[in-house]
């Protein structure tokens, strides 16, 4: 299958000759061939998901260890510092992160995990950004060594039986809690576990090597309670967590003052705090959160049951000719039951509550601001 864009062949995961095997449908994404979908479909993959576990090959994504020079990894965390607006150095040992990459505008390069590993970093980056990150840290971080690592899959064991499938491979999967992250045997596969994901639902992300990828995942799914759930499902599992999706949600015109992610800066990077600014975008970051930005990402649940897509316009009142906003991501909830969306307001507009409409076929269709998550997340903390 070529890529539709420009027509270069696309990569296959580790795990491809299983999907097809799984009857997945595969379909073009970030550079790779990956299952959209499997036989019981998005929908009671989705649920599934929210009910007992769903197992989502995320090995696209791009995997990269960073080293300082000195040896010290107090010196790893200060110069990634120096990229992002997180405080890096505080995370503990064990532990990871949220963060985002971000230029000399505010913008955001990309959106990532970082965990420390002790004597290094662990970043698990965007795939379609992945090797544009590993470029931007070579070039901007002249004190550290920067690792790819191509040949590691990802999987991503997602739900509330998540705990107890994973731990009939690993002990140490019922003490973990929620943003723990390391190196942990796994079925006799040397693995780095986080008890994290991209659903909202409590589970795990295991990194292994590529050759142990598919046994391993043939593992996991031999439990009657793991499901196949291909990218469709995790779409709509990640908007019910009003979770972002970079390219969508954030990219290089949104800071994170805009995108609603003051909560990933710690106080230490903000106005007051011990290491404030350093990071690109400084100035334009730390003068939002002083006076606020004059957009924002805000939820948004729809009247009716027809669901409001990427890219709709929004507008203040049902007459209006001026756009106020667009929709970045949207469809329907199925653990709801009803459509949901996200989307950039004024400022002035972001009050949950607020009513506005959106352009739909013509029509315009009353929306409700509304506080996300819009299903309360399950991670176990």
């Amino acid at each position: 299958m070529l890529a539709r864009d420009d027509q270069i062949p696309l990569k296959h995961t580790p795990l491809h000759e299983l999907h097809v095997a799984l009857g997945a449908k595969m379909v073009p994404f970030a550079g790779y061939e990956m299952p959209v979908q499997y036989a019981a479909g998005v929908l009671k993959e989705h649920l599934h998901t929210r009910e007992k576990a769903g197992l989502f090959d995320v090995s696209h994504m791009g995997q990269i260890l960073l080293r300082a020079h000195s040896g010290a990894p107090e010196d790893a965390a200060l110069a990634l510092e120096r990229l992002v607006p997180q405080d890096i150095l505080g995370i503990a040992k064990g532990r990871q992160r949220y963060a985002q990459f971000t230029n000399k505008d505010g913008g955001i390069l990309d959106d990532l995990m970082v965990a420390n590993f002790g004597d290094h970093l662990f970043l698990v980056v965007n795939a379609a950004c992945k090797e544009a990150d590993a470029a931007h840290l070579q070039s901007e971080l002249s004190d550290v060594t920067v690792e790819p690592l191509p040949n590691r899959a990802l999987l991503a064991l997602q739900g509330p039986k998540a705990e107890a499938v994973l731990a009939r491979l690993c002990a140490d999967a019922p003490s973990m809690r929620f943003m723990d992250s390391g190196p942990r045997p796994l079925a006799g596969f040397d693995c780095f576990v986080s008890r994290s994901g991209y659903t909202g639902e409590d589970g795990f992300e295991i990194s292994v090597s590529a050759e142990q990828a598919e046994q391993l995942a043939k593992l996991l799914l031999e439990d009657a309670d793991v499901l196949p759930i291909g990218l469709g499902a995790r779409d709509s599992l990640r908007l019910e967590a009003g979770l972002c999706l970079f390219g969508h949600d954030i990219d290089i015109t949104t800071t994170p003052v805009e995108a609603a992610l003051e909560w990933s800066v710690q106080k230490s990077r903000r106005a007051g705090g011990v290491r404030v600014g350093g990071f690109l975008g400084a100035e334009k970051i730390l003068a939002q959160f002083a006076d606020g930005a004059p957009r924002r990402r805000v939820g948004l649940k729809p009247q009716g049951r027809a669901p409001v897509r990427e890219g709709a316009p929004l507008f203040a009142d049902d007459a209006s000719l001026e756009q106020i906003g667009t929709v970045t991501s949207g469809g329907f909830g199925p653990t709801l039951s009803a459509p949901v969306a996200m989307g950039y307001v004024p400022t002035a507009l972001a009050a949950n509550g607020t009513r506005l409409f959106a352009q739909l076929r013509g029509q315009r269709l009353p929306l409700t601001v509304a506080p996300m998550p819009f299903v309360p997340n399950t991670y176990k903390r």
